[in-house]
């Protein structure tokens, strides 16, 4: 029975290690949930949507996504310019996976009267 569960948890350890890797941090989810719309969005308009997020982290973050093949970057040589972000498939295919997450956080913020910060989930209470 042992060896069972020590099989499991080899066979989980290893793709979730790779995940907080590819995702891990305080913003990488958040900006995901932003781009998960199907959209293209500006720096300013994710900036905006994160509130308290610094120009530095959000760069930073933004380049590890993009480097890990999760978004895509189009910049415009323009004035002034502007970046617009996009998720690629690969990050496309992680948003079920977030939705339950999601889900399973509402539930636990519910039983544990945790009052949400966004006015969407304040809404729904």
């Amino acid at each position: 029975m042992k060896k069972v569960k020590d099989e499991r948890t080899e066979n989980l350890l290893c793709p979730i290690k790779y995940l907080t890797k590819v995702l891990g941090g305080r913003w990488k989810l958040p900006i995901l949930c932003i781009l998960e719309t199907g959209g293209t969005v500006r720096f300013g308009q994710i900036k905006k949507k994160l509130g308290n997020v610094s120009n530095v982290m959000l760069s930073q973050s933004l380049r590890e996504l993009e480097k890990d093949g999760i978004i895509t970057r189009h910049q415009y040589n323009e004035v002034p310019p502007h970046v617009d972000y996009t998720m690629t498939k690969k990050g496309k295919k992680v948003i079920p996976a977030l939705t339950m997450l999601g889900d399973w956080a509402k539930e636990c913020m519910k039983e544990e009267n945790i009052v949400p910060e966004c006015e969407k989930c304040l809404s729904e209470k």
